[in-house]
């Protein structure tokens, strides 16, 4: 059973792609963003599926399109569901295509062979890796290099667990960008609980920011907000614009 997502369904394009200024100093990208499958693609699973963290990161696609309005940064976010493919993975990673997410077995996927994966590198991952590397390369144009910023949301509670941090900051090698957005997030007035690099570690080797900012040796960082704090308009708002604060004066600089 497929699961369109109203605004990404109205979208032929396998990305969103937000214009802004190339020389802002920063690139959003939003890899997680929507819960869609062409109707063309049967993954047999039932909707109430697609409405979990597994189909796509809840609440990280208005947080990532409010900042960007907000900063007048360029941003790309995808038009597809992970369980479709995952391009916040390498294209060797096993799980690039999910035939099991967190208890969930994903019949379409059970049995893809690498034609099958194949055509849906070509109809999805690579024109949202093009449309990143374009907006790189225009703020290279600009002469801004840009810091790279991935939106993403995480779970509450993991394996029945709760987790206790409302935003975390993951990164691998390079701290440049993340560490003094781990320092600004611990000095916000609301007293936040911060993780750095949880709820998990940084470093996929392939993922979106190592294709992306670590072979260029660009600042870098991956958001990851807690999902219940997000899922309404008031919450999206709210870590939008405290997004917005925190990264005028680095990306100025």
């Amino acid at each position: 059973m497929t699961c369109p997502e109203t605004e990404a369904a109205a979208a032929p394009h396998p990305c969103e792609i937000i214009p802004g200024d190339p020389a802002c100093g920063l690139v959003i990208a939003c890899d997680h963003a929507s819960n869609y499958v062409p109707p063309d693609i049967e993954l047999g699973l039932p909707a109430s599926e697609f409405t979990r963290h597994i189909a796509y990161d809840i609440g990280a696609a208005a947080v990532t399109r409010s900042l960007a309005a907000q900063l007048g940064a360029p941003a790309i976010l995808t038009n597809f569901s992970r369980l479709i493919i995952d391009p916040n993975r390498g294209r060797a990673d096993p799980t690039l295509v999910m035939r099991l997410s967190d208890g969930a077995v994903v019949p379409g996927n059970a049995r893809i062979d690498e034609a099958g994966k194949q055509a849906r590198i070509a109809r999805f991952y690579a024109p949202f890796d093009a449309a990143l590397d374009a907006a790189i390369a225009a703020a290279g144009a600009a002469g801004r290099p840009p810091a790279i910023l991935t939106m993403h949301s995480f779970t509450p509670y993991w394996r029945g667990i709760p987790r206790p941090w409302q935003v975390g900051i993951l990164y691998d090698r390079d701290e440049r960008f993340a560490r003094p957005l781990i320092q600004a997030l611990q000095a916000d007035p609301a007293g936040l609980n911060v993780g750095d690099n949880q709820p998990y570690g940084g470093g996929l080797p392939g993922d979106t920011i190592d294709r992306h900012a670590t072979v260029r040796g660009l600042p870098n960082a991956l958001v990851e907000i807690r999902q219940d704090l997000i899922t309404g308009e008031a919450g999206q708002d709210e870590w939008a614009a405290r997004f917005a604060r925190i990264l005028r004066p680095l990306i100025a600089g």
